[in-house]
């Protein structure tokens, strides 16, 4: 039975572009798709239906102010900012979500595993839903470090207690989020916590097990099920003049760096290499022009086609870049700056298909670490790994099957979707899982 389901996801491209794909995926089994947000976040989501929400506290111009904040937040001050201005779009979803998602007569709901707002809406309301997991896996267990941390992965007595401090740092910094969350839930008389506040149906990743740290306490509704593309390769217009080539992205937020572009082109032109650039759109031309050691601008690339043209990439560790480059194949230089970053490039470092740039670096030091991943044959071969084991899973259509499926039940077969508790009941802890994750 199709339904009309909507999404509810940090309104970023690297959240929006994968459900994008996975929405056109459901749109091909007969469901209705709206996506739900600030009114700005319409012009991501061209073709696709729309609802806007908080007009009174989010209007026109709120989410190019949100996308600046993000840009500084891997400063202290930025930082902080970043986690009170992601509050008040949770409290603004779950103040206006309920009321926009019965005037649109909602049916099902995917709520990304970054933003709670979407998930308690849908359990305030009863209504069936399945958490997107565009990033990576946040379900949290004793020996996995916080997702927005760079530690390697340790299960000895030492690493717990290291990751149990770290989870506790994390709840801490996130206090604006989860007040905001428990003032709802307890309104609404639901457990905050419940099931770490994911769905207890169904939670569909684009993350393939190869990437994460290895999971004992995955529950059985849980889904790696690749990345989300619907665009085939095609052949990217990009000279052949025998020098190998290095792709360099800092992602849709952190495009405008060009002190690291840079250190980032010179470094290839040191190593005989030609570095093919995409800034995001946050480089003018004349900043484009002035990078050293003949690069190759553009605003964007299309990842998958230019990627298998590539010898090396080197990136900050965005999600969906990562998944671009190991399902070609390509090894990486990271330098991570914010948000799950970290967590990323520490996940392809322990996978043996890249390696981490120090955070003192200049042109000099990137050369000598992108000729050693260049000379490293063990590099590559870990990323082809990973690519092969990528193409064998079934990736957009496997998680769209898995929410149809879902969904096409019957409301009673589903279950009721909210756990009654006393008001007031729940604690916090875990929804730092959520804060900032691009």
């Amino acid at each position: 039975m199709p339904r009309h389901i909507a999404i509810i996801a940090p309104p970023v491209p690297g959240h929006y572009d994968p459900l994008k794909v996975l929405a056109r995926a459901l749109e091909r089994r007969g469901h209705r798709v709206t996506f739900v947000h600030m009114a700005d976040a319409a012009a991501l989501v061209p073709g696709f239906s729309f609802e806007a929400v908080g007009a009174r506290t989010h209007g026109p111009g709120a989410l190019a102010r949100y996308t600046q904040v993000l840009a500084r937040a891997s400063r202290p001050f930025g930082f902080f900012r970043m986690i009170s201005e992601t509050a008040a779009i949770t409290r603004m979803l779950l103040e206006d979500l309920p009321a926009a998602l019965e005037r649109i007569g909602a049916e099902a709901v995917i709520a990304d595993s970054t933003e709670a707002a979407g998930g308690l809406a849908a359990r305030h309301l009863r209504l069936p839903w399945a958490t997107s997991v565009t990033g990576l896996p946040l379900l949290r267990e004793p020996a996995v470090p916080p997702p927005f941390i760079g530690w390697p992965y340790r299960h000895d007595a030492a690493g717990l207690k290291r990751n149990a401090t770290g989870y506790r740092f994390a709840d801490l910094f996130a206090r604006p989020i989860t007040r905001v969350v428990e003032r709802a839930a307890s309104a609404w008389a639901l457990d905050p916590q419940e099931n770490q506040g994911f769905s207890p149906h169904l939670q569909v990743a684009q993350c393939p097990e190869a990437l994460d740290f290895p999971r004992r306490e995955l529950p059985a509704n849980f889904h790696y099920c690749g990345p989300w593309r619907d665009t085939p390769p095609t052949d990217p217009e990009l000279p052949d003049d025998s020098r190998a080539l290095v792709y360099c992205s800092l992602g849709s937020l952190q495009g405008g760096r060009a002190g690291l572009f840079a250190e980032m082109t010179e470094a290839c032109a040191r190593v005989g290499a030609r570095a093919v650039v995409a800034h995001g759109g946050k480089l003018d031309d004349a900043a484009a022009r002035q990078l050293p050691g003949d690069p190759i601008v553009r605003s964007h690339w299309h990842q998958p086609s230019v990627l298998p043209r590539c010898s090396a990439a080197t990136l900050h560790a965005g999600f969906n870049t990562v998944l671009d480059a190991l399902g070609a194949g390509v090894p990486m230089l990271m330098a991570p700056i914010a948000f799950e970053q970290p967590g990323t490039a520490a996940r392809v470092v322990h996978a043996g298909a890249g390696r981490l740039l120090p955070r003192r670096r200049n042109a000099d030091t990137i050369a000598g670490e992108l000729r050693t991943l260049l000379e490293t044959a063990s590099h590559r071969q870990n990323a082809e790994r990973m690519a092969y084991a990528m193409r064998r899973l079934g990736g957009v259509e496997e998680a769209a099957a898995l929410i149809h499926r879902l969904f096409s039940q019957a409301p009673a077969a589903i279950g009721g979707a909210a756990t009654r508790v006393s008001p007031g009941a729940g604690d916090a802890r875990g929804d730092s899982r959520r804060s900032g994750s691009k």
